[in-house]
């Protein structure tokens, strides 16, 4: 027994001791491809006592295993063997069907010739970069930007310059002067990459008159632009608005996933895009997994067959709803007064800003200590930006464990603002009673007060 365990040790160390010696079969990319942050904080948030604030998690809980056992039933008995076989890698003609069925509830016609399903959501970014960048081509986002997509971007070696946002979505002004000064120095974005449906991370949604602006934008400049859609049905209040697809179907590279309205687990999201962009992300798709899973797919059409998927949605946004509340309230009651944060009108986030003394990366290693983790803001930018930023996630815990992960990350946060007081001698700041700063019921219009992004700042450099 001690002669294998250490056998086992010894090849351990040698592979810790040896490391260099791969050192130089590394591509060049790999010196500028990142860590997913969501990715890093999966094995810690997994622990039982941990309550997770950080990942972007649908409650999976909510679906009846019943329903899973019977509609997992209905593939076995009905289609197995074609469940079990390789598909088409533009995907099974069937789930296409389904994505038609959702792409219209948002206002959309789309023909099923032109979905190319993929896997996840995430597979959608990675195709468009394989298929649009070569090393140090422009990619234009917001700022922040989806955590999820700057790995991404970096692995592609991207140039990525980020527009700042506000609590009407990307500043479209600012997004204009920023193509302009582009133009000047001969360089052209491959394309614009945004979120504008309760945005990840900022929360906030797109106005409509900059929806317009936008599409305006790239069909006069003949830019592409990436609408990544995966919230868009999770609307709590307000009004729907058009998506950028409904409004160019010429410019527009559509995304959107099953993840937040069925299961992250099904691991199939799709894409509608020009015909000529479709096919090569068709290409790079085959080289990349030759196809979805069949099985993802039967499931999801049996799903669609057994009754109104709408349905379960609807019971997601009231589950959501009261959660997004909890949290809203939880942050007035525990957080101090100098912090702020958005008030989304859907999806799954919100973006919480404290004191620009503290930095979330430092906090959130005390705040695991605590048993709570949040992404830090960092995550979502390429220069540094949104050191004192955070984002939360209210969709994936129970509506007590909100309240009591708040209360945690609002305790260390008062430490270090007392911490901050006792070495500078700054007047401390109290906490705020939920009485004065509770979440208004009916005023929306004082929602802005609880708004604020991070500044733009010169980037180093």
């Amino acid at each position: 027994m001690s002669s294998g365990s250490d056998s086992r040790e010894g090849r351990r160390r040698s592979t810790r001791h040896d490391l260099e010696r791969y050192a130089s079969l590394f591509a060049e990319r790999t010196k500028v491809m990142k860590s997913s942050a969501m990715r890093d904080l999966m094995a810690l948030t997994e622990q039982p006592d941990v309550i997770s604030l950080a990942g972007g998690l649908p409650d999976t809980s909510t679906f009846p295993p019943d329903s899973y056992a019977s509609l997992m039933e209905t593939v076995a008995a009905e289609s197995c063997s074609r469940a079990l076989q390789y598909g088409p890698t533009e995907g099974l003609a069937l789930v296409k069907g389904c994505i038609s069925d959702v792409m219209r509830e948002e206002g959309m016609e789309v023909d099923p010739d032109e979905v190319l399903v993929t896997t996840g959501g995430q597979q959608v970014i990675d195709l468009v970069c394989k298929t649009l960048l070569d090393p140090g081509d422009v990619v234009v986002c917001e700022a922040p930007t989806y955590p999820g997509a700057v790995p991404t971007f970096c692995a592609y070696e991207a140039d990525v310059v980020q527009v700042t946002m506000d609590r009407e979505g990307m500043r479209i002004d600012e997004l204009s002067e920023t193509l302009e000064r582009l133009e000047r120095e001969g360089r052209r974005p491959k394309f614009i990459y945004t979120v504008p449906n309760f945005h990840n991370p900022a929360g906030v949604t797109l106005s409509l008159e900059r929806r317009l602006e936008l599409v305006r934008i790239a069909s006069e400049r003949e830019l592409l632009v990436l609408e990544d859609n995966p919230y868009g049905m999770l609307r709590y209040e307000g009004t729907s608005l058009p998506t950028l697809r409904s409004l160019d179907e010429e410019f527009v590279i559509y995304a959107s996933t099953f993840s937040k309205i069925l299961s992250p687990g099904v691991r199939l999201g799709w894409t509608v895009a020009p015909p000529p962009v479709l096919a090569k992300m068709n290409i790079g798709k085959q080289a990349s997994d030759l196809c979805s899973s069949s099985i993802s797919q039967y499931f999801v059409s049996a799903y669609f067959d057994s009754g109104p998927w709408q349905k379960y949605v609807r019971s997601l946004i009231e589950i959501y709803r009261r959660r997004r509340d909890v949290m809203l309230d939880s942050l007035a009651e525990h957080f101090p007064r100098e912090a702020e944060w958005t008030h989304p009108e859907g999806g799954l986030f919100i973006w919480a800003s404290l004191p620009d003394y503290i930095d979330t990366t430092d906090l959130l290693a005390r705040a695991l200590e605590e048993r709570v983790a949040f992404v830090p803001g960092r995550a979502a930018f390429v220069d540094g930006r949104g050191g004192s930023s955070m984002r939360l996630n209210f969709s994936g815990v129970s509506e007590r464990e909100i309240h009591e992960g708040v209360r945690r990350i609002g305790e260390v946060v008062h430490e270090q603002v007392s911490l901050y007081g006792t070495l500078t001698g700054a007047a401390p700041v109290t906490r705020p009673t939920p009485e004065r700063e509770a979440r208004p019921a009916a005023d929306q219009s004082e929602l802005a007060k609880v708004l604020r992004l991070p500044a733009q700042r010169k980037r180093a450099g």
